[in-house]
C-alpha cells in the first residue's frame, strides 16, 4: 500500500507557498494602489492654495517661497481618469533620474563584463584577511570595521553635500562587496545608501536642506553646527549599531535574511569568475586609453588650474583637478603592468574623485554625474578590447536589465503628479500646521517633527518641502517661543528619516531597483530602524527647547 501521506504533505506546503506568494504584492501594484488611493483622497480633501513670492537667499539664489497667512481654499479638481496620465507626467518629471539609473546600468555592465569589480572584491578581501593576525582586528572582526568605515564614509557625504541620487551609482559595487563577505544585499544597501541617508538627516553643512532651511527662517547660515555634529554621532552610532547587529545575524544563518531568495536568484548564482586562477593581461588598446585619458585631463587641468570647493558657507580653493591629474598619470603604468582589470578599477576609483570635486565644486547633478560614468563605461570597453558593437551591445544590456528600476521611479512620480493636480498639497500643509497653537514648547516641536516627517511622505525633495514649510513654521515659532534654529532641525529630522522608506522617492526606489530588492520586503526590513530613528529624532529635539544650546 502506497504512502499518501508524503504527497498530501507536499500539496499543503505547495498551496501555503502559493498563498503566501499572493499575499505579497509587486511593487508596481503597491505604487498603482497609493496612486489610487492619492486620487481618492483628491475627492474628499478640500482644495486649498498658499499665495508665493520669489525672494533672494543669502547666497544670492532665488527660492519660491510661501507668503505668510496667504493660504485660501479653492475649489477642488477630483482626479479620475487624470490618474492615468498621472504616471506619464511621473515619467516626465523623474526623466532626469530614469535616465540616469539607465545610463548607468549601461556603463557598469561593460564595466563588468571585464570582471574587474570581481576581481577588485577578490583584491579586497584578500589583503584585509591579513589584518585578522593582529587580535584587535581579530576581535572587533574586520568586515565590522569595512562596513562601519564605507558607511561613516557616506554618511560625511550625506552630511557634507546632500548625496543622494548619486548613491544609486554605488549600490551595483556595494552589493556585490557585501554578498561576498558573506552579508545580504540589504547590508550592501546600507553601507551607502542608508549611510548617506543618516548623514542627510544629520546634515552638518547640507547646503540643500540646512542651509535653505536657514536662508528662509532668516539666521546665519550653519549656526548651530555644535549640537548637529552631536546629533550626527548619535545617529551614526545607533545606526551603525543596528546594520552590524543585522549583518552578524545574516552570515551566521544566511536564510535567514529576508531577500535570501531573491539574492540566490539575482545575484549569487550569476557566472562568477575564479579571480585568483584567472589569466592577468593588458592589451595595447589599454595603454591607448591611459594616454587619450592623460591629454583630457592635461587640458582639463589647463583650463581649470584652481578649483573652489564649497564645504557648508566656507569654501577653500585648491588646484584639486592637477592633483589628480597627476595622481592618475602616476599610477595609470603601475596598474597597467599588473593587469587591465586594475586599470580599469583605476578608472573606477578617480570616477568617484571626480564625482565628489564635480559635486562640491562645480554644482554636479545627475546630469553629469550620468555623463561622467557614461564616460567610464566607454573608457573601460575600449581598455578591455572591446569592438564598438560589442561595447553597444554590453551598453544596451545593462540598460535592459535596470529598466525595472527606472521604470518604477517614473512610475512612483504619478503618487506626487496627482496630489498637485488635486491642489490638496497646500491644504493637507495648513491643516496640520494649525494643531500646534494649544501645545506646550516640548510637544509644538513634536508636532512639527510630525508634520515636516508626513510632508516628506509626499514631498520628498528637501529643497522643495523647506521652500513649501520654513516660511509658515519659522514666523510660528517665534509666536509659541520657540528658537527658529530648533524647528530648522525639526524640518532637518523630518525631512532626512522617511527618505529611506517612502515610495514617492525616486532615489530610494532606484536604489531598490539597481539592488533587485522588492519594497515590500525593504518596507519589512526598515520599518523597526524607523521608528527607531523618528523617536530617537524626537528625543534629540527635545534638548533644543528646554537647553541653552549655542545658535539655538
Amino acid at each position: 500500500m502506497y504512502n499518501l501521506y508524503p504527497i498530501f504533505t507536499n500539496s499543503i506546503n505547495k498551496k501555503e507557498s502559493m498563498k503566501k506568494k499572493r499575499a505579497i504584492p509587486h511593487t508596481y501594484v503597491i505604487v498603482f494602489f497609493i496612486v489610487i488611493f492619492a486620487a481618492v483622497l483628491t475627492w474628499f480633501v478640500p482644495g486649498g492654495e498658499f499665495e508665493r513670492e520669489t525672494i533672494n537667499l543669502p547666497d544670492g539664489t532665488a527660492r519660491e517661497v510661501i507668503v505668510k497667512d496667504s493660504f485660501h481654499y479653492t475649489d477642488n479638481v477630483p482626479q479620475t481618469y487624470e490618474m492615468f496620465s498621472a504616471f506619464f507626467d511621473g515619467f516626465v518629471d523623474k526623466a532626469d533620474i530614469i535616465i540616469f539609473i539607465l545610463m548607468i546600468g549601461g556603463a557598469f555592465w561593460i564595466m563588468n563584463d571585464s570582471k574587474a569589480i570581481d576581481v577588485g572584491i577578490f583584491t579586497f578581501l584578500k589583503k584585509t584577511k591579513r589584518f585578522e593576525h593582529f587580535k584587535l582586528f581579530k576581535f572587533l572582526g574586520i568586515e565590522n570595521i569595512i562596513v562601519t568605515l564605507i558607511m561613516i564614509m557616506f554618511s560625511v557625504f550625506g552630511a557634507v553635500f546632500g548625496m543622494s541620487e548619486e548613491t544609486i551609482a554605488f549600490v551595483i559595487i556595494f552589493v556585490p562587496l557585501a554578498l561576498s563577505m558573506g552579508y545580504d544585499s540589504i547590508v550592501g544597501v546600507n553601507m551607502c545608501f542608508v549611510a548617506a541617508g543618516l548623514g542627510f538627516a544629520g546634515a552638518l553643512l547640507n547646503p540643500f536642506t540646512i542651509g535653505i532651511a536657514q536662508g528662509l527662517s532668516g539666521i546665519p547660515l550653519f549656526t548651530g553646527i555644535e549640537y548637529r555634529f552631536f546629533t550626527w554621532i548619535v545617529l551614526n552610532i545607533v545606526g551603525i549599531t543596528y546594520v552590524l547587529r543585522y549583518a552578524k545575524k545574516v552570515k551566521k544563518n544566511p536564510e535567514s535574511s529576508i531577500v535570501y531568495e531573491d539574492d540566490n536568484k539575482n545575484w549569487r548564482n550569476k557566472e562568477h569568475i575564479d579571480a585568483e586562477h584567472m589569466r592577468y593581461y593588458t592589451p595595447a588598446s589599454a595603454w591607448i586609453v591611459y594616454g587619450i585619458i592623460s591629454a583630457i585631463l592635461v587640458l582639463i587641468s589647463f583650463l581649470n588650474s584652481s578649483t573652489v570647493l564649497a564645504i557648508g558657507n566656507s569654501s577653500t580653493t585648491i588646484p584639486i583637478i592637477p592633483i589628480l591629474t597627476g595622481l592618475f598619470i602616476i599610477l595609470g603604468p603601475l596598474v597597467l603592468r599588473k593587469s587591465v582589470h586594475f586599470f580599469i578599477l583605476n578608472i573606477l576609483l578617480f570616477t568617484i574623485l571626480f564625482l565628489i570635486v564635480g559635486v562640491m565644486g562645480y554644482g554636479w547633478y545627475v546630469m553629469e554625474i550620468a555623463t561622467l560614468f557614461f564616460v567610464m563605461g566607454l573608457a573601460a570597453g575600449i581598455a578591455n578590447n572591446k569592438s564598438p558593437n560589442t561595447i553597444t551591445k554590453l551598453f544596451l544590456e545593462g540598460a535592459k536589465d535596470i529598466a525595472s528600476a527606472a521604470l518604477i521611479v517614473g512610475l512612483a512620480g504619478g503618487i506626487i503628479i496627482v496630489l498637485q493636480e488635486g491642489k490638496i498639497i497646500d491644504t493637507i500643509l495648513h491643516s496640520v500646521s494649525q494643531s500646534m497653537k494649544t501645545m506646550g514648547k516640548v510637544g509644538s516641536i513634536g508636532v512639527m517633527y510630525m508634520i515636516q516627517t508626513f510632508i516628506n511622505i509626499i514631498i520628498p525633495s528637501g529643497s522643495a518641502k523647506a521652500a513649501l514649510t520654513m516660511p509658515i513654521m519659522a514666523p510660528f515659532s517665534d509666536l509659541i517661543g520657540i528658537s527658529r534654529q530648533a524647528t530648522v532641525m525639526a524640518f532637518q529630522f523630518g525631512d532626512g528619516f522617511t527618505n529611506m522608506i517612502t515610495p514617492t522617492s525616486g532615489v530610494l526606489i532606484g536604489v531598490l531597483g539597481v539592488a533587485k530588492i522588492p519594497y515590500e520586503k525593504w518596507v519589512k526590513w526598515i520599518t523597526p530602524f524607523m521608528i527607531i530613528l523618528i523617536l530617537l529624532g524626537f528625543l534629540l529635539l527635545i534638548p533644543t527647547v528646554l537647553m541653552d544650546l549655542n545658535g539655538f
